[in-house]
């Protein structure tokens, strides 16, 4: 009867360095990821994973393969995304490990009408689910987002005779809720867009393009008008309990961006 070889487990192996590895893992797994959306249905993204384990200082390695195991088993039970606790629970038992995080990217398609003419077209946004599982039991989830929106210049609406530069910016957002609270990266969504001076569109006939001009002009805004409306919105909202908020406005007439920042923790 042939034997088979026993091979080393090399990863096992002790270190002598003396130092505990916060983060180890796999990052940029392509996987399929399936989005609840507000309308009650469900949308199936191609998300990119990136997760990890904390690994104590007297093992050489973590065991890779382990990550990837879990991703398609959870993957194959069309739970990615829908329960990132359990996945983590997962991991953690799997890879013997005390804390764990996991992250996925994606881009999220919303059907977004033009204001006057009413045609539909999807719009794509790029998102986030981070989940992270600690000592004692500790659980957080934040949900990301970036939204391109439009601003225009209080300041060059003020001091010219006619016309005002705009431009486009990008507000990234990230919030953290209770595991009982659930807010729907549409709502989140709406949130930004109303805060800017416009929202922007995928598809727009020369009446929406009259409009938008025209609601931006009526809505100048700086970054800190940006920001200071998301925080306002972000405060009054009682699910929320941590945010984190980056406006960066790609000028016009500058060869630099205008920028705001903003992190809270709320009660």
């Amino acid at each position: 009867v042939e034997m088979k070889t026993q091979l080393k487990d090399i990863q096992s192996q002790s270190d002598n360095r003396g130092i505990d590895i916060q983060k180890v893992g796999v990052k940029n797994v392509e996987v399929p990821l399936i989005i609840q959306r507000k309308n009650n249905t469900e949308q199936t993204v191609s998300a990119k994973a990136r997760i990890s384990v904390d690994l104590p200082q007297n093992y050489k390695g973590t065991h890779m393969s382990r990550f990837i195991e879990v991703l398609t088993d959870w993957g194959q039970k069309n739970l990615l995304g829908v329960d990132i606790k359990g996945c983590l629970l997962d991991v953690l038992e799997k890879l013997n490990a005390q804390s764990a995080e996991l992250r996925f990217d994606f881009k999220y398609f919303i059907d977004k009408q033009a204001p006057i003419s009413g045609l539909s077209s999807p719009m794509g946004y790029d998102c986030s689910f981070e989940g992270y599982y600690g000592k004692g039991g500790i659980y957080k989830f934040i949900l990301g987002v970036e939204v391109p929106v439009t601003t225009l210049c209080p300041c060059s609406k003020e001091i010219s005779e006619f016309g005002a530069h705009n431009q486009r910016a990008v507000v990234k957002a990230r919030i953290s809720y209770n595991e009982d609270s659930m807010i729907w990266l549409e709502d989140l969504i709406t949130t930004i867009e109303n805060s800017a001076s416009s929202p922007v569109y995928p598809l727009l006939k020369r009446e929406d393009e009259k409009f938008v001009t025209e609601l931006a002009y009526k809505n100048p805004k700086f970054v800190e008008d940006v920001l200071r409306d998301v925080v306002l919105q972000f405060r009054e909202n009682e699910k929320i309990n941590w945010f984190e908020i980056d406006c960066e406005s790609f000028e016009s007439i500058h060869n630099h961006s205008a920028w705001a920042y903003q992190q809270e923790f709320l009660s």
